[in-house]
Formats: structure tokens, sequence, C-alpha cells
């Protein structure tokens, strides 16, 4: 009895010392951060800002702007292409033709994700080259089913004017080459920001 009482009370004293050692812990570490006056950094009123564009997503030719990098085994045999990976870096115009105004890049990594349709992970920043948002970007992470008529991803966040945005993006494709694979696709894209 008294060896149990003992191992009890060596047990209690354990934990109570990894208690204390995590309340040490998580108080001592408090002074990692404080709260910010937001007027001070900028954010005084949010506003919905809405883009429209044309994404050129080219596969073929001499300069493609879609480039596979990487695929699984069973790509080429799987009817969705599962597996395939590619970088990006799409002009983002005014216009869907190529000679349209450049207003930014969509530039990252999309990878077919799905078994049962023809659906890409986008993980892009939509990079903007023109006027008040130049330098600033948009950051996009989603799935996106190429075949529906409709998609919509949602905007993450961003840097520059964008910090703290967040929003959709509706995207119709606009035009799509069977053979070459080359696509423009219309973008609406509802931002809120400060």
């Amino acid at each position: 009895m008294a060896k149990a009482l003992q191992t009890t009370t060596l047990n209690l004293l354990i934990s109570l010392t990894i208690l204390l050692s995590f309340l040490r812990l998580t108080t001592a570490n408090d002074d990692y951060y404080n709260s910010v006056v937001q007027r001070k950094h900028g954010f005084k009123h949010e506003k919905l800002t809405h883009f429209h564009f044309y994404f050129h997503d080219t596969v073929s030719g001499k300069n493609p702007t879609n480039v596979q990098v990487a695929e699984a085994p069973t790509t080429n045999t799987s009817a969705t292409f599962f597996g395939m990976v590619a970088v990006l870096d799409d002009p983002l115009t005014v216009g869907p033709e190529p000679t349209s105004k450049q207003v930014g890049r969509a530039q990252g990594i999309i990878a077919m994700a799905s078994l049962s349709d023809v659906g890409l992970l986008m993980s892009l920043n939509y990079v903007f080259t023109e006027g008040k948002y130049n330098g600033s970007c948009l950051s996009i992470l989603g799935h996106n089913s190429i075949l529906s008529a409709l998609r919509e991803m949602p905007v993450v966040g961003g840097t520059g004017l964008f910090r703290f945005a967040r929003g959709y993006a509706l995207a119709k494709t606009y035009m799509f080459n069977a053979t070459s694979h080359d696509a423009i696709v219309e973008y609406n894209v509802y931002v809120l920001h400060f």
C-alpha cells in the first residue's frame, strides 16, 4: 500500500512538473506579439474591387507559358491526366486578343489532382504590372474543374495593395484549341482589400 502511494505521489509530481513547465513556456513567449492600430498601418476602410481580364495559357510552340515539369507513372493512361504538374507564367490582358494590353502575369503551379474529372489544383499569383496595382499580387489557391462552364476559386491573400485580401475568382473558357491545348480564359475577380 505504501509503495502504491509513493508511485501515485511520484506520478502526480511528474504531471505537475510537466504542467508547470508548459505554463511557463506559454506565458514566457507572450512578448512576441502585440495589438496594432489599424489606421497607423494604412488599414482604414475595406473596399471591394472587381477585375476583368483574360488569361492566355500557351502550351504549344517555341515560347510556351505553361510547361509540364512532372508526371506520375500512370498520368498518360489516366482519363483525367491525374498526377501531371506544370508551372506557368501566363500573360493577363485587357481583351481576349493576344496583342491586347498586358496588365499582369499569372505565375504558379497547377496539378491535375482529380481521379474523377479534369480538375486542377491551382496555386497562382496574379502579379499586376500596370496602373495603380503595379507591383501588387493576388494569391489564388483552389480547385478548377476546367470542363465546367463557370469555375470559382478563392482569393486567399495578396501582397502590396492586396495585403489581407480575400475574395473569389470566376473563370470561363473563352477559347480552347483541342489540338495544341492552348487556351484563353476570361476572369472576373472580386476582392475585398484595404
